[in-house]
């Protein structure tokens, strides 16, 4: 197992306005390990339960890539069910963390996003991004299909826009294309011109009832009620296709590109 499956790191902080930042990063294009998908998840939940926080802001490190999605290496180490329906399960926890967090959450989308990224781009409240966060579900062209980000991202955009990235999986969507989608509410010439703007809105909800912001986040998210349930079974699907000699196969020639 390569080592960079354990690299990559999950910070937050809080300022003294009530607004908390999670960071998330990795060497490989951000992507997203079990450990980092496992923090990431446990600090979004602490950061909802922790009652100086107000709202959420969920960034990456780096400057064009936000996140990658799966870690290649790790999908590749994947010898049996258990294993793979644990990984998947890591997405789901995230995107479940987002869903039942009762602070509302700001997504940073600085540059492209794959997989797993574009699931956790949408599993954010409102979120803004740059010209050069363009979108793709890879995940068919690899043998797997976007199972477990799949609800969250079609709630977002909708079923043929879902559909769209899915099927045509090696194909990249700009970020134009995913603001007129509804993924981003706005789109940025830079991240400094984005920067600003999210501490706008941030100083804004800083100031405003977290009560109503709770119960505003509840009914946004009405409807999902089931997605535990839901988002599991999803990572069954995959923890299963992971294994397949066609994924195998398709990981391996992905990852000598």
């Amino acid at each position: 197992m390569s080592d960079a499956i354990h690299q990559g790191h999950v910070e937050a902080s809080i300022r003294t306005n009530g607004v908390a930042t999670i960071e998330f990063g990795h060497p490989l294009s951000n992507s997203l390990p079990g450990k980092i998908l496992q923090k990431l998840a446990a600090t979004i939940t602490e950061m909802g339960k922790n009652e100086e926080v107000k709202l959420i802001v969920i960034k990456s490190a780096g400057d064009r890539v936000f996140c990658a999605g799966a870690s290649f290496d790790e999908l590749i180490s994947i010898q049996d069910f258990s294993t793979g329906k644990q990984f998947f399960s890591g997405f789901a926890n995230v995107i479940n963390a987002c869903r039942k967090c009762p602070k509302l959450i700001i997504g940073r989308v600085q540059g492209k996003a794959v997989g797993g990224g574009v699931g956790v781009a949408s599993a954010v409240d409102y979120c803004f991004a740059t010209k050069y966060a363009d979108v793709k579900l890879s995940e068919l062209a690899v043998g797997i299909g976007p199972f477990v980000v799949g609800p969250v991202v079609q709630r977002k955009i909708g079923m043929s826009a879902m559909s769209e990235l899915a099927i045509n999986a090696t194909e990249w969507r700009s970020a134009g294309w995913a603001r007129d989608k509804g993924l981003y509410t706005e789109v940025y010439d830079s991240a400094e011109e984005m920067d600003m703007a999210i501490e706008k809105l941030a100083l804004q909800l800083s100031k405003s009832n977290p009560e109503a912001m709770s119960l505003l986040k509840g009914a946004f998210w009405k409807g999902t009620e089931d997605w535990d349930v839901l988002l599991e079974k999803r990572a069954e699907l995959s923890g299963k296709l992971v294994l397949s000699d066609f994924t195998v196969d398709s990981i391996n020639a992905f990852k000598k590109k």
